[in-house]
């Protein structure tokens, strides 16, 4: 095991460094963490609208006469997941801009303008647009922040001019020249005979990238990353939010109107599904950790110490008591249960999902929701519970023998010494 710790940090943690340090994916992943509060509560909302349980349709039928009650969910949306991708391209290129030290807002709104040039204002406000968002925010921040630059396309003001009018004309040929490249983009594309860009990039692109991402195989990876990359230090979470988010509101918003319209919920995996059924306590399923120490470990002072620190914070999904405080990170006992218990989790979620036995998620809850009450609230039904519980005592079997031997391994350090 240390010769392969070993050779890991030296082969294979310094690119995985760089690659989570990358500037694109952090702008990405920072702009969705901005918008999360939104898309929870845009899900929320959908769940009040579409909540399957005859007696509160009926009630709220009979209270406002009729389905217009559904108008707050509605309006909710519209505020939410319904210009999600306008956010996305506006804090996209905001945080790019921010990490050039260029103007940040005027990167956003040019990004924004950039994005309804491409006919955005039809069809691609929503989540449809949101990798043409993605793809619109990188480049307009990589050419408007290096035309704000250059010094030939700056219109010099003379002086007692406010600073900000000063500013907003330094930056009006690059921003001219950013949104005409998207112009003529549309222009080329109109040219072609497509009528809706967002709509045929959905098509093309995006809806088979979300299919890609729905099978088995990639569910497993996104499982066994995660916790690696949290072996080695490395906040895994973080590395794999970017791909997360740009396949959870699409497939959310996929599955809640193929269940509107009577169809089955086309896609499995996404942030909820994750969230709700493997990352109970946090990466690792370490709710599992926790109680198997409580069950075996009682001895083990050293273990004991951290778990009574770590419950409480384990009980809504936060796990760094445990990573670095008994520790999980570097420790060679712990590799395999902390490896596996996820990839088992997520295997028996994934097909319990696939033959119909507990619903697709289609709602978002907060990520610090508690396991079990998280499985209820994300597929809106009692076997999504009953699944996240089956999970978590799936995990305290994975964890009790490794606890057993750390307890053991500590015990016998105590009567050497």
């Amino acid at each position: 095991m240390d010769g392969f710790i070993n050779f890991m940090e030296k082969h294979f943690i310094p690119h995985a460094s760089k690659i989570g340090n990358q500037r694109h994916l952090i702008a990405i992943r920072d702009a969705f963490t901005v918008t999360m509060p939104l898309m929870i509560l845009g899900a929320l909302a959908v769940m009040l609208n579409n909540l399957p349980i005859p007696a509160f349709q009926n009630f709220m039928n009979g209270i406002f006469g009729g389905e217009a009650w559904k108008g707050f969910g509605g309006a909710v949306w519209n505020g939410t997941f319904g210009v999600l991708s306008v956010l996305i391209a506006f804090l996209v290129a905001y945080n790019l801009a921010h990490h050039y030290g260029k103007d940040p807002v005027g990167t956003g709104i040019v990004s924004v303008a950039s994005f309804f040039t491409l006919g955005a204002a039809t069809t691609g406000m929503n989540s449809s647009g949101l990798f043409v968002a993605l793809i619109v925010g990188i480049i307009v921040a990589e050419v408007f922040t290096r035309l704000v630059g250059n010094e030939k396309l700056v219109v010099k003001m003379p002086d007692g001019v406010p600073p900000a009018v000063a500013r907003s004309f330094a930056s009006l040929f690059p921003a001219m020249i950013t949104i005409s490249i998207f112009g003529l983009i549309a222009a080329i594309i109109a040219g072609f005979g497509i009528e809706d860009m967002f709509a045929a990039f959905y098509g093309a692109v995006q809806e088979p990238f979300m299919g890609l991402a729905n099978s088995y195989g990639s569910a497993l990876l996104i499982a066994f990353i995660t916790p690696f990359l949290w072996f080695f230090g490395l906040h895994g979470a973080n590395m794999i939010d970017p791909f997360m988010q740009a396949i959870n509101a699409p497939a959310i918003e996929a599955n809640n109107a193929a269940l509107a319209a009577g169809k089955a919920a086309p896609y499995i995996v996404n942030k909820p599904f994750i969230d709700s059924f493997v990352n109970m306590g946090g990466t690792g399923v370490t709710i599992g950790l926790i109680i198997a120490i409580y069950l075996v470990g009682r001895k083990n002072k050293p273990f004991m110490v951290v778990n009574n620190l770590a419950a409480a914070p384990g009980i809504f999904n936060i796990n760094e008591p445990l990573m670095f405080g008994l520790p999980l990170v570097l420790n060679p006992i712990m590799f395999i249960p902390f490896i596996l218990t996820p990839m088992v989790c997520v295997s028996t979620a994934y097909f319990a999902t696939s033959f119909g036995w507990v619903p697709a998620a289609t709602v978002m809850p907060p990520w610090v929701t508690p396991p079990i009450i998280g499985g209820f609230l994300a597929t809106q039904s009692f076997s999504g519970a009953i699944l996240a519980a089956v999970n978590v005592l799936i995990s305290i079997a994975i964890y009790v023998p490794f606890v057993s031997l750390a307890t053991r391994q500590e015990l016998k350090k105590v009567t050497e010494a």
